[in-house]
């Protein structure tokens, strides 16, 4: 970890309302992952978006985008997303994706191959393609016009272009959190005992 999570009473007032309101939200939408600690600090990508504020608040603005405009299946969301949280080894986004994947009623050999960059059976064609599209980006390659067009004809063309943002936002925080080395909660707690 190569900054640490900010207690709120550290921080100024603007940053301090930034803070306030990804705890709030998330207190909201994934309560069930670890997302702060026990001085009430935000962990994952929100320490160096709260550190660096000038890149980290317009990142997160386009991340809540993501989520407020959402019109995929929760299950769909989750395959991209953890496609993406293992081509990286982005080891938050795999952790708090896993939860969330379960909750939203993945099975859970299904959570296992993604998050071990696997091609998991048993997925539902939205799903399948959903995974196929992700793996193809995150290989840096031009999603094929068979794939587009299959993906078109399951999502429609604003699913399309759902997915692709959502896998470019999920991009971009799994570059962050690994550049940062941000670490999941179970990794936190190691390096601070162990």
């Amino acid at each position: 970890m190569r900054i640490k999570p900010l207690p709120p009473d550290t921080l100024g007032a603007e940053v301090r309302h930034v803070h306030d309101e990804i705890a709030n939200l998330i207190g909201r939408s994934q309560s069930q992952v670890t997302m702060i600690d026990e001085q009430g600090a935000l962990l994952g990508p929100f320490p160096p978006m709260l550190h660096y504020p000038q890149f980290g608040v317009p990142a997160l603005s386009f991340i809540r985008t993501l989520d407020v405009h959402a019109t995929l299946d929760k299950r769909v969301r989750e395959v991209a997303i953890l496609t993406i949280g293992a081509a990286f080894g982005a080891r938050f986004v795999l952790y708090a994706h896993e939860i969330m994947a379960k909750a939203f009623g993945l099975p859970a050999n299904a959570i296992a191959t993604l998050a071990a960059g696997g091609q998991p059976h048993g997925l539902t064609e939205q799903e399948a393609v959903a995974h196929d599209i992700a793996s193809a980006l995150a290989r840096g390659r031009v999603v094929p016009d068979a794939t587009y067009q299959w993906a078109v004809h399951l999502l429609g063309r604003e699913g399309v272009a759902e997915l692709f943002f959502l896998i470019g936002g999920y991009s971009l925080l799994a570059m962050i959190l690994n550049g940062f080395d941000m670490p999941a909660p179970d990794n936190i707690r190691h390096q601070k005992h162990g």
